[in-house]
């Protein structure tokens, strides 16, 4: 029990220190950096995005009950436009903690409008994110590729398979 405690605690940490923008700009900066790094044909999928959304750390932990928070920005044309936090909780056999780094591509207009006139936005719900695996060659699948909105999620160890972002709130915060 303790350590679940700990482990909740520590998302909740993350979630009250609320960086500042200059802190998150210089961190999806990076993080664009490792992105382009671990895949060139997702670096080219962004070139042709009409938004991307980038979360440079979001913290996941859980024993059993688990949360995960993250800050980002939403760049349009290389530029930040907003600042948004992704949030989630489950249920169910989980233990540790992990950080990744997650990035949403709205492929066309009317998705990233839908994303910027919602009131929170939640993924499954307001808008289906099709997760993007690298085939051989470092290739997207096509078929996701055509999609309105593509995920990726990614650590220093490379891009994450088996993970979703169903489920997960996306909101806008005053910065």
């Amino acid at each position: 029990m303790r350590t679940c405690i700990a482990i909740m605690a520590l998302v909740f940490a993350a979630a009250a220190s609320a960086a500042s923008k200059q802190e998150i700009d210089a961190e999806v900066r990076e993080t664009l950096t490792q992105f382009q790094k671990q895949t060139s044909a997702g670096h080219e999928l962004s070139q042709k995005a009409a938004g991307m959304l980038v979360f440079p750390k979001v913290i996941k932990a859980g024993f059993g009950v688990g949360g995960e928070f993250g800050e980002g920005a939403l760049l349009i044309h290389g530029k930040t436009v907003a600042y948004y936090n992704i949030a989630a909780a489950s249920i169910g056999f989980q233990v540790g903690a992990q950080a990744r780094s997650e990035i949403v591509l709205f492929m066309n207009d009317n998705a990233l409008g839908n994303f910027r006139n919602s009131k929170g936005w939640k993924a499954g719900v307001d808008g289906s994110v099709a997760l993007a695996t690298l085939g051989a060659g470092g290739s997207i699948d096509t078929e996701t590729a055509q999609k309105p909105i593509i995920g990726f999620i990614f650590s220093n160890q490379g891009l994450m398979y088996n993970l979703t972002f169903e489920g997960s709130k996306i909101s806008k915060i005053a910065k």
